[in-house]
């Protein structure tokens, strides 16, 4: 999917770099995590806050604020891994937006990431962070959308996630069921694939069968996951 980024309002900029130590600290970074930190990142920029006082948008179930964190990637590296996003939000008590920045081909391009983040409900001081989500690169200096229209910074938040989803959303469906069904998906999506390669390299007729038969169930399950619901 293309995406897009958002223009986010001038009273909202923070600007701080965030230390990596403190990421290491709070986010509880193993050695490997750190490794990847200092392959991957150059540096970690909160650029915004987005508060009830910054957007005039008062906080909502499960979010007081969002963050905007700016990544930019060291030289010659093209992404971030997934482990080193989740070391940060895992750090960071609030929901984040990250936008990451590399520079390819001479011009700098940037892309918008993050996971649906969410209080746990076993014990509300910890957070679920879900799978990632992310735009095409986009070019740096490229136009950016207006925020959603929102009564409350949960329902900014939502907007936000759901953009990045690469599914189309039903009628009444909650964010975590939206998140949980493209996660399902994503699943059953594998499967099909690694059914599809076993598939070229069996010999035997009858676990062909087996096997079509199998992937023919599992691309339906697909399908009925991507559909309206209806």
């Amino acid at each position: 999917m293309t995406g897009e980024l958002f223009d986010y309002p001038k009273k909202a900029a923070f600007g701080r770099v965030l230390p990596k130590n403190k990421v290491y600290a709070f986010g509880k970074a193993t050695r490997r995590i750190q490794r990847l930190f200092a392959a991957e990142v150059s540096q970690i920029v909160w650029r915004f806050k987005l508060a009830p006082e910054t957007t005039n948008i008062p906080a909502g179930p499960g979010v007081a604020e969002i963050q905007i964190f700016g990544v930019e990637l060291k030289p010659g590296v093209d992404d971030v891994t997934n482990d080193v996003l989740s070391c940060i939000d895992h750090a960071i008590a609030f929901p984040i937006i990250f936008e990451l920045t590399a520079s390819m081909a001479g011009s700098e391009r940037i892309k918008a990431v993050a996971a649906y983040k969410r209080p746990s409900e076993a014990d509300s001081a910890k957070w679920v962070v879900g799978d990632y989500f992310s735009t095409d690169w986009l070019p740096a200096n490229g136009e950016r959308s207006p925020l959603p229209v929102a009564l409350t910074l949960a329902g900014l938040y939502e907007q936000m996630i759901r953009r990045l989803v690469p599914l189309a959303a039903r009628p009444g469906e909650s964010l975590q069921a939206f998140v949980e069904r493209h996660r399902v998906m994503a699943m059953k999506k594998r499967e099909a694939e690694k059914l599809e390669a076993q598939l070229k390299r069996e010999k035997q007729f009858n676990r062909k069968v087996e096997l079509n038969a199998r992937l023919r169930t599992v691309k339906s399950e697909v399908d009925a996951l991507v559909g309206d619901g209806t």
